[in-house]
């Protein structure tokens, strides 16, 4: 699900900071990567191409990667990456027609004009390869658009990624909210260039989907290992940005590091481009 206008003037006093990195890339594990790239080919608005020498998918500005793995990763909505999406301008006609090519869905289309304040808003998560969750929602354009996240404690995780690499904050909820006891909020929504990084409460996960946590399991998982491996964001110097988190207090190894509620992220030195 998307965010909603919640929170607005709690956001406007939240300090803006300079962009310190862009988005670049998310990089998945996938049992064969090559029918991977072509299902997003097909299916959204995106284009096969080469990343150094490797086929991968161009989404407009950003990239999707992709691991070959010996055996299915782990996708069960403990970490926290929750989803990734695209938008659509006609959910209902878009639906269909992604039924019609044999897509098949985790969550089919569902109307939550009441979470988004406004009439005729639907959505639906795609079962994806190796069952990478993908969202379609009513949007005013059918790009990617964005990447939600669950978090221990939202603000805080979206003030680190506002601290640390810039990100714009859109809007916050801070105060709970919840819907048939299922947590929507505290929230957070943050763009980093054309991709709207969303942040609800990890409790949304653990009443929602119930069956994907295991008997006594109390912490978030790490995304590394699972099917959306980690998320990459791009910097004009890596050794300028990793001196920089180091002084901050981010253990970096290898232009990787472990964000909020162990998400795994990997800071690349130049931004995206599909040459």
């Amino acid at each position: 699900m998307r965010w909603t206008i919640l929170g607005l003037c709690a956001a406007a006093a939240w300090a803006q900071p300079a962009p310190l990195a862009h988005f670049h890339h998310l990089h998945l594990n996938a049992t064969d990567p090559a029918a991977a790239v072509e299902f997003y080919a097909a299916k959204f608005d995106c284009e096969k191409a080469l990343y150094q020498g490797q086929d991968a998918v161009w989404a407009q500005k950003s990239w999707l990667l992709f691991t070959k793995v010996a055996k299915a990763p782990e996708w069960e909505l403990t970490s926290p990456i929750w989803h990734f999406g695209w938008g659509a301008e006609d959910m209902k006609t878009t639906y269909q027609k992604q039924l019609d090519s044999g897509t098949k869905f985790f969550t089919p289309l569902t109307d939550i004009s009441w979470l988004a304040n406004r009439p005729d808003f639907y959505y639906a998560y795609v079962d994806g390869p190796d069952h990478a969750l993908i969202e379609l929602n009513t949007a005013g354009h059918h790009r990617f658009g964005h990447l939600h996240l669950f978090s221990e404690d939202p603000i805080a995780a979206g003030e680190w990624y506002v601290k640390h690499f810039g990100a714009a904050a859109r809007f916050r909820q801070p105060q709970p909210r919840d819907r048939e006891g299922v947590p929507l909020a505290p929230s957070v929504s943050l763009t980093m260039d054309n991709v709207n990084i969303i942040i609800y409460p990890v409790g949304y996960s653990r009443k929602a989907y119930p069956a994907h946590w295991k008997p006594g399991q109390a912490a978030m998982s790490s995304t590394q290992g699972r099917v959306v491996d980690h998320v990459a964001f791009s910097v004009d110097s890596l050794a300028e940005t990793v001196e920089r988190l180091r002084k901050d207090g981010v253990q970096v190894e290898g232009g990787f590091l472990e964000g909020p509620d162990r998400i795994r992220i990997e800071i690349v030195e130049g931004h995206a481009a599909r040459r």
